[in-house]
């Protein structure tokens, strides 16, 4: 059975790049390419769509007939990230098998994106024919993990902060202040004053911007 793969990547050459070596593959066929989570989930509907009327044909295949097998998807892409991205894929298209293939090898990245659902966890500078094999063991039901970041995401733990801490530093980031950070998220300064403060002190961060930067670095954000 061919394997049919849907790759997602923001920057126009790695997509091509990866479609181009999956597709040498006699058994993988890139069916769909997306630029951002919002279109990932547009082809997917689109692709589902198109291939309703295969779902009632029977098959002796142990897997259901679907549009996409494997969904490879960035972690950094604008509109909608790869773990948010990665959360809608398996809440709507669960048959879609998820691998993470990202620049950013960062412990608390790959922890994350298995708490979404992905199954396979990739860095770029892996072999080629590390990528092909991936595809083939997450839609086999297997995991495809990069062995040394698993053990790094082991000890590293997962991360300390609260989902309204992580919120607080994502607009402090985007160079909000405590009061556009309030507006943003609906909340009172002072409640914003505790979130910042809590999240300094598990960074051990001097700043808050500092504190994002840090929790950016592990991944965290």
């Amino acid at each position: 059975m061919t394997i049919r793969v849907l790759v997602a990547d923001d920057q126009a050459m790695i997509r091509g790049a990866l479609a181009g070596l999956l597709n040498l593959e006699h058994d993988i066929e890139v069916v769909a390419q997306a630029a951002d989570g919002v279109q990932v989930l547009e082809e997917l509907t689109r692709l589902t769509r198109q291939n309703a009327p295969l779902d009632t044909i029977p098959t002796s295949s142990a897997r259901p007939v679907s549009a996409v097998d494997v969904a490879i998807i960035d972690i950094e892409m604008p509109h909608m990230d790869g773990i948010t991205t990665t959360e809608a894929i398996r809440a709507r298209f669960p048959q879609v098998r998820v691998l993470i293939v990202t620049t950013f090898g960062r412990p608390g990245y790959l922890q994350r994106a298995l708490d979404a659902g992905a199954t396979g966890f990739m860095v770029k500078n892996a072999p080629d024919e590390a990528l092909a094999e991936g595809v083939r063991t997450v839609a086999a039901g297997g995991r495809a993990i990069d062995q040394s970041l698993a053990v790094e995401a082991l000890s590293s733990g997962s991360s300390s902060l609260t989902p309204r801490e992580a919120d607080v530093l994502r607009e402090v980031e985007r160079g909000g202040t405590i009061s556009d950070i309030a507006h943003a998220l609906g909340l009172s300064q002072g409640t914003v004053r505790n979130h910042v403060s809590s999240a300094m002190l598990k960074m051990e961060a001097r700043t808050r911007a500092e504190a994002a930067s840090l929790a950016r670095a592990a991944g965290w954000l």
